[in-house]
């Protein structure tokens, strides 16, 4: 049997596009093909990475990316399929997000050698920054990104905020509306950082939010660049801060991203503290949500450097492995960094985007609730259908949430695929989430001992909104799969 001849795959394969300030940015894939074998470099987003293991056969191609970030090896894994001078290539990335990436040949020749990585900047350790005295209880709101991402506008901001004035979601404490990337624009001649065409006047949009009993939240990077290619806050933290305040911004979410090009990782904490500093001093009270993707130890360095949240893991997705993930896996042993003004941050809600049924986003938020996570709506909440509002506007569960104590639910059992989560509340009763994350029905018990309740407590089962009566010892509850059954125990006096 023959083999098919290798395609001749050599030379840069690439794809642009434009950005609302008119830039263009580039995906490129730099190969040479010796044989069956591929070397070469792979540059997206200012970021370089070798080709290893490359192979061509036919018209396929495979090879990987392996690249140390925060002093961990992530690889990710391409395929692709040849035809004339198109690549389709399919992208495994470390998280086992998959992208499809359209490349046109533009160039036969073969690459040079990959450019050198450049000097990193190594900062030495900040003084921790003092506390601004905001998100006593965790920020809840709505976040673009998970929704809308880069066709996020003013027009849209404006009729958000309209949605949550108007169906109650503000007054059940979804005060923040929150601009996420791809807002910016250029810098004015003076450095300042300027909108995009999008967004044609932010202090006109940060007004018509307020008017409405809401605030308005934006974001950057400490990078150049943010994560879609925007301008970063790179040497302008103090400028941008006081933009911000001007424009009367009341929330910022500070995305690594770039910075990984020019800070060396072990700076991250003093990097952070840099943008901390200039919104204290801003003139204006701003909530500061660090997004460093669980790396580095952020929950130990995070509130030292004016944090009001950080985040525990990667980016979240709107599938069961992905929430359960990040929600279950990823919180164990970190309840001790949380408390008011300072929060762990399994990242947004994605309840009512369509990728899980009800009975898996009432998991998501019955989690997210007992964990004190911040609670940042990312659905459509102009067209948000009432089963979902009824999800996200559960009292009962944002009351957990909220709670004043701010004490983090800990997964105080274990039993196969069901576990029990549990925290203490301010007026001495506890919250427990009884979860079954296995594919059939399960029954699960909560047993007071775990958690250090003696005697017998009122149930109160949070989703049913009714009373279970007084029960000794422990409750036990048949739960469905990937389900959940929360519930509220009142001691015995």
């Amino acid at each position: 049997m023959c083999a098919l001849a290798a395609t001749d795959v050599t030379g840069k394969w690439s794809r642009t596009r434009k950005l609302f300030d008119g830039r263009e940015l580039e995906t490129a894939l730099y190969l040479k093909a010796e044989g069956d074998l591929l070397t070469g470099y792979w540059s997206t987003n200012g970021n370089t990475f070798p080709v290893a293991h490359g192979k061509v056969a036919g018209n396929t191609v495979s090879f990987e990316t392996i690249h140390d970030d925060f002093g961990e090896q992530h690889k990710s894994e391409f395929t692709g399929t040849i035809s004339g001078d198109h690549l389709d290539l399919k992208r495994v990335a470390p998280d086992g997000y998959v992208a499809i990436e359209h490349l046109t040949r533009v160039s036969q020749e073969s690459p040079a050698a990959m450019p050198p990585a450049a000097a990193k900047i190594s900062l030495p350790p900040a003084g921790p920054v003092s506390y601004n005295g905001l998100a006593k209880t965790p920020p809840m709101g709505w976040n673009s990104w998970n929704k809308f991402a880069s066709q996020v506008s003013d027009k849209v901001v404006r009729e958000v905020a309209d949605a949550m004035a108007a169906n109650g979601m503000r007054d059940a404490g979804y005060v923040y509306v929150n601009i996420d990337d791809t807002w910016e624009g250029s810098r004015d001649g003076e450095g300042n950082i300027q909108t995009n065409s999008k967004f044609p006047d932010m202090k006109a949009l940060a007004d018509y939010v307020h008017a409405k009993g809401l605030k308005l939240g934006i974001y950057s990077s400490p990078g150049p660049t943010t994560c879609a290619g925007y301008l970063g806050s790179f040497r302008h933290e103090e400028q941008d801060a006081k933009t911000y305040a001007a424009w009367g911004i009341d929330y910022l979410k500070y995305d690594w991203c770039s910075a990984s090009q020019v800070y060396d990782y072990h700076s991250m904490p003093a990097v952070y503290a840099k943008m901390g500093e200039a919104l204290l001093h801003s003139g204006r009270p701003i909530i500061y949500s660090l997004c460093q993707y669980g790396v580095f130890h952020g929950p130990e360095w995070g509130a030292s450097t004016g944090g009001n949240s950080w985040r525990t893991t990667g980016d979240i997705a709107d599938r069961w492995s992905s929430m359960s993930h990040l929600g279950f896996d990823l919180q164990l042993n970190l309840a001790q960094y949380a408390g008011p003004g300072h929060w762990n941050d399994p990242d947004m809600l994605e309840i009512g985007n369509g990728g899980m049924t009800e009975t898996e986003y009432r998991t998501h938020m019955s989690l997210w609730s007992l964990l004190a996570a911040p609670l940042l709506a990312g659905n459509d909440l102009r067209s948000v259908k009432p089963e979902i509002l009824a999800i996200l506007m559960n009292r009962e569960a944002i009351t957990i949430d909220q709670d004043a104590l701010g004490k983090e639910a800990k997964r105080v059992a274990k039993d196969g695929d069901c576990e029990v989560w549990a925290r203490p509340l301010a007026d001495g009763a506890y919250a427990v989430g009884l979860f079954n994350r296995g594919a059939s029905a399960a029954k699960v018990t909560a047993k007071w001992s775990d958690f250090g309740l003696d005697g017998k407590a009122r149930v109160r089962d949070v989703w049913a909104h009714a009373d279970r009566g007084l029960m000794a010892d422990q409750f036990s509850a048949e739960v469905a799969s990937h389900g959940v059954v929360l519930i509220r125990l009142e001691p015995e006096k």
